[in-house]
């Protein structure tokens, strides 16, 4: 798995804090991870982005950007507004194959959901994993809500051919509600791949070497980890 693209159910679902998670897991596991961001929204020239964050939180990772426009919109929006050039799906392909040469894992880290547009032809991060042929690993919130748009995403993969790797919540509560646990066994159903990890509310707010420590508990095998569905899902 050289490369794989992270995308979420929509915004503010632990989409950064998650790819830090799993390059975290990786370093620990001993191998070489770059971390490729298409297009940072919402952020000036001098403040850190979501791929700088994912190195402040997991490592010693190579970090690119192609794009950056300083109004919080989804891309296409954004680049339209700012006057300055979209970033196109053979752009971020070009860039990940290049990173893919000289790295073990390149996460290509989306901007919200998977259909959010990058350019005025509506262009989208499912384009860029088709593309590159790459899985595609999908970040869900752990509550109410969370199946629909976690199918919805789940059956666009499909329909276009590609694989969805597996889900992950982004941000699993201190206190889960009913509806959070029933979402343990509801999500793999309902997106029909592997829940493959949960990471504990307010992780992005640890001391990075304590995420770095426990990362690879809060993701499955399958992403350098060796958190336990199974055990998981007894446990809430």
């Amino acid at each position: 798995m050289p490369v794989l693209v992270i995308t979420g159910t929509g915004t503010e679902v632990g989409k950064t804090v998650t790819t830090a998670a799993v390059a975290a897991a990786a370093l620990a596991a001993g191998r070489s991870v770059a971390v490729l961001k298409p297009a940072q929204t919402g952020v000036r020239p001098d403040e850190r982005g979501d791929a700088e964050e994912v190195a402040r939180l997991a490592g010693e990772v190579t970090t690119a950007e192609l794009a950056r426009y300083p109004e919080p919109l989804a891309p296409g929006t954004a680049a339209r507004r700012s006057g300055l050039p979209a970033v196109r799906p053979h752009d971020i392909a070009r860039a990940a194959a290049t990173l893919a040469k000289e790295h073990d894992l390149v996460l290509v880290e989306g901007a919200g959901g998977l259909l959010v547009r990058f350019d005025e032809e509506g262009a989208t991060l499912a384009d860029v994993a088709e593309l590159l042929g790459a899985p595609v690993l999908l970040v869900a919130s752990a509550g109410l809500g969370t199946l629909n748009t976690t199918e919805l995403t789940a059956r666009e993969l499909r329909r276009r051919g590609l694989d969805l790797a597996g889900v992950v919540i982004g941000s699993w509560p201190a206190e889960p509600d009913l509806a959070s646990r029933c979402n343990v066994a509801d999500l793999p159903e309902v997106a029909a791949a592997p829940l493959l990890g949960a990471l504990p509310e307010g992780a992005g707010a640890l001391e990075p070497a304590r995420f770095r420590a426990e990362a690879p508990g809060w993701l499955a095998a399958r992403l350098d980890g060796v958190w336990d569905a199974t055990a998981f899902g007894t446990d809430v």
